[in-house]
């Protein structure tokens, strides 16, 4: 595993790909975890001077990068909304990824094929007959995320795609993983671990939409009170986030921080309205408020006015794509204290508390109140961010991975 996070350039180093296909079976764009990683690697790789076609669902919003041409299947709206996880729908529409990706090779020449979480498995029997080096995208474990996500029990169903999972990461010339855990799994796995390379999703700039959200979408007619000090919570409110528990500790923190305000940005409107009535149960719906979806950059500018910063999930293994930019804030972050955050954060860098309501309301407190741990944390967490998780060591890890394809 190569873990360095400095580049050097010289005149003898291998020329980069020209052209490449990087299949993202995810509605791109939407704001959530592997769309936004696809949306970053397709990036920087453009920027190597890449020319990439991009294809995914017909789901999500197009996006603008500079030698990236996006091309979608069908949406089929009618079938409902992609979910994050597995599900039925996905199995549906990755026929069409299939049948779209044999038409694209059958009419292109591409170095490389960029093949995010499950497209690995339809490519792997069309690397032999294509001839095309295959990079391996790994988000996440396949077959965990079956039952991860309660999608099937079958032992049959789960051992064919942890199969697929040791097929393709043998068969791929490059493999990427987004944190430790994952990183440990697949060297377990490889037969040749050096053309392994662990790339946090660490780099956070604006995503260039095609269409920017209209203004009245911006965030700013959010009613927030302008002089209380904010609890910011931003992301989704899938059950694994912890929302809950955030909720209970919040309840539990006002007492000792009266004056204390918690916004809890992201959220599906189903998901939305039963954490706002999990609110007035605890008797905290005045002195909270939930914003619902909204555009990366208007969450980004409600994000900036917080006190502290909240990243309170209950399990996973998986480092949260937030944690980077929080580290980098310049605002403190309490988390729970499980193994998903520690690959990243320490006692150091964050406030961490066990995920039970009490323990993350003491944490709260701490954050809020105590001035001295919250400058040192601030400190060392954007000291930790620039040597470990800039852009730069993002680029040059990168760019190591696409010299080794060339």
């Amino acid at each position: 595993m190569t873990t360095g996070t400095t580049d050097a350039t010289s005149e003898t180093a291998p020329a980069m790909p020209r052209r490449a296909l990087v299949i993202a079976p995810q509605p791109f764009f939407t704001p959530r975890g592997t769309p936004l990683s696809v949306y970053y690697r397709t990036l920087v790789t453009a920027e190597q001077g890449v020319r990439v076609d991009l294809l995914t669902y017909g789901r999500g919003e197009d996006v603008t990068i500079d030698g990236v041409r996006i091309i979608r299947i069908p949406a089929f709206r009618r079938l409902g909304e992609v979910k994050i996880g597995p599900s039925p729908l996905k199995l549906f529409l990755d026929v069409f990824l299939v049948l779209w990706t044999c038409a694209l090779l059958l009419r292109h020449r591409y170095d490389f094929v960029h093949a995010h979480e499950e497209a690995v498995f339809f490519c792997l029997p069309l690397k032999s007959i294509f001839r095309f080096k295959l990079v391996y995208d790994m988000h996440s474990s396949l077959p965990q995320q079956l039952t991860n996500f309660g999608f099937t029990r079958s032992r049959l169903l789960i051992g064919t795609f942890a199969w697929l999972e040791r097929a393709s990461l043998r068969a791929a010339d490059a493999v990427i993983t987004i944190c430790p855990d994952l990183a440990d799994y697949a060297l377990r796995l490889l037969d040749d671990p050096d053309k392994h390379e662990l790339i946090e999703n660490s780099i956070f700039e604006d995503v260039r939409l095609a269409r920017p959200m209209a203004d009245a979408q911006d965030g700013t007619q959010v009613a927030i009170p302008a002089d209380r000090p904010l609890i910011v919570y931003a992301g989704t409110l899938e059950p694994y986030q912890g929302i809950e528990l955030l909720l209970r500790a919040f309840a539990a923190a006002r007492a000792r921080a009266p004056d204390s305000f918690l916004l809890i940005v992201g959220g599906t409107p189903e998901q939305v309205a039963a954490y706002r009535a999990l609110a007035r149960e605890l008797d905290i719906a005045a002195h909270c408020y939930f914003t619902g979806r909204l555009p990366q950059r208007a969450a980004r500018r409600l994000v900036a006015r917080a006190a502290v910063q909240v990243s309170p999930r209950i399990h996973g293994t998986n480092t949260p794509l937030k944690v980077y930019e929080q580290l980098a804030s310049g605002i403190p972050l309490v988390a729970t204290d499980i193994y998903s955050h520690r690959q990243v954060l320490d006692d150091k860098v964050a406030f961490l508390a066990q995920p039970e309501p009490a323990a993350f309301a003491d944490a709260l407190v701490a954050a809020l109140h105590d001035a001295p741990a919250r400058a040192e944390r601030i400190a060392a967490a954007q000291r930790l961010y620039a040597c470990k998780y800039s852009r730069a060591a993002y680029v040059a890890k990168l760019r190591r991975l696409l010299r080794r394809l060339a």
